[in-house]
């Protein structure tokens, strides 16, 4: 059976996985990621490998990697990815390992992880969106992720919800869906009474009138997109992956009531909507399981 390392490179840890095709993970691994402008966090990157092929003491088939940023081509490398980081873009992480390293998107990854491991396991047409800090995602079409041009398919967040906010996202989408739940713009869609999604939620089940405003209208907005992009793409599943989605009954009891008023549902068909299965190893896993799909 073949095995797979699975890096998810972030801006505080190294997560590291062995995993092989039927999706078990032999060994997980963490390290501190120590992100420096000259790139001498890449040696605990470099670290992280050589624990995880000690620890098999058999040949590893391929390594993948997860990282921000948006890959090149041929999936080699982050070719884009200003003020984070240094050292990254364009880093040839196969010369480094000395073996083939397939780097793609973390929110891409996730979506691989539940593709091929998780949540989404049999499916051919996915969209995964992950709602933390900002909002990400990931496209799958017919049993494959798919990239677009640029390889930034799937930046979901960055979907408008209104031309004329003056909300602007880092792409410079106007009112955006990641500013209308991202944990990022909290404080400031609550009026400075709540710092985190956590703190409102928490508020929203004591029956806080303001925390229910806030929450459900940005819970609202979620449907919105998530509606269009049902007419745009009619994806078999929707997964919701990210932190905001451990506010469980919370966030999927409204938002199917939403999605009751603005999905379209031609026969009665509706897109079943799940959370992801995978946590904070999801990138990792996805990139194991991508580099394993590529071979």
């Amino acid at each position: 059976m073949k095995t797979s390392i699975g890096i998810d490179l972030g801006g505080t840890n190294v997560k590291g996985v062995l995993v092989n095709e039927a999706g078990e993970i032999l060994k997980q691994h963490y390290v501190a990621t120590q992100d420096d402008s000259e790139g001498h966090w890449r040696e605990n990157v470099l670290e992280m490998v050589a624990y995880l092929r000690n620890y098999w003491q058999a040949p590893v088939d391929t390594i993948g990697l997860s990282a921000p940023g948006l890959p090149d081509a041929r999936n080699s490398c982050i070719s884009f990815l200003p003020n984070r980081l240094g050292g990254l873009e364009h880093f040839d992480w196969s010369a480094y390992f000395g073996q083939r390293t397939y780097v793609l998107n973390d929110a891409h990854a996730a979506l691989m992880a539940e593709a091929r491991f998780g949540a989404a396991k049999g499916f051919q047409n996915v969209i995964l969106l992950t709602l933390g800090t900002g909002v990400g995602g990931g496209i799958l079409i017919q049993g494959k992720l798919y990239q677009g041009l640029s390889q930034m398919a799937g930046h979901l967040g960055h979907f408008s919800l209104d031309a004329t906010d003056d909300e602007v996202s880092i792409v410079g989408a106007p009112g955006s869906l990641e500013y209308a739940i991202g944990n990022y713009s909290i404080q400031k869609r609550s009026k400075g009474k709540f710092d985190s999604t956590w703190a409102l939620v928490e508020a929203y089940h004591q029956g806080d009138p303001w925390a229910s405003l806030v929450w459900l209208s940005s819970v609202q907005k979620l449907a919105v997109a998530l509606s269009s992009l049902v007419n745009a793409l009619s994806p078999e599943l929707i997964v919701l992956a990210g932190g905001i989605t451990f506010a469980d009954d919370a966030l999927f009891d409204p938002l199917r009531q939403f999605m009751d008023l603005y999905e379209w549902r031609p026969g009665g068909k509706q897109t079943p909507i799940v959370q992801a299965q995978f946590g904070d190893m999801a990138g990792a896993i996805g990139a194991a399981g991508f580099a394993l799909s590529s071979i």
